[in-house]
């Protein structure tokens, strides 16, 4: 380790059975506002007594075992269950439009023959009345009054 990137100039000398016993500012960016804080909070007046602050141990530990931690039961289930969700509305086999026009909710009609049925209009229409109970197209396509 490079100490000098840790500690002031003035302690570049010194080994780490010595810097443990200095004060907080030979540590780089500590200054005596700050070490003089850090005494009346907390009793701190040495590097070794910062090392064993047991509040800083505990946001340590408390630290490195959020990284270890699973995510909870209940999180997990509600993601596969949302994820299952999306999968169902939107199969891979029929991805989302990006830039969709759809105007209506239409009811899928069966199958018809397209070179007389132009994109199915006529099926879905009559789908649409089967489903709905009266028909939103009246004879030339336009919208009759009241349709959906």
């Amino acid at each position: 380790m490079n100490i000098q990137i840790i500690v002031n100039d003035t302690h570049h000398d010194k080994c780490f059975r010595e810097l443990v016993t200095q004060p907080v500012t030979a540590l780089r960016d500590v200054t005596q506002q700050q070490a003089d804080a850090l005494r009346d909070a907390f009793g701190i007046n040495t590097i070794a007594d910062l090392a064993d602050l047991k509040v800083v141990k505990w946001a340590r530990a408390i630290r490195t075992m959020a990284s270890a931690e699973a995510e909870p039961r209940e999180a997990v289930a509600k993601e596969t269950l949302l994820d299952d969700a999306v999968e169902m509305t939107f199969p891979a086999s029929d991805p989302v439009s990006v830039a969709s026009s759809i105007t209506r909710i239409e009811v899928p009609p069966e199958k018809v023959d397209a070179s007389s049925d132009h994109q199915n209009a006529a099926a879905i229409e009559a789908s649409n009345e089967q489903a709905v109970g009266c028909r939103a197209l009246g004879p030339g396509g336009e919208k009759t009054a009241g349709a959906a």
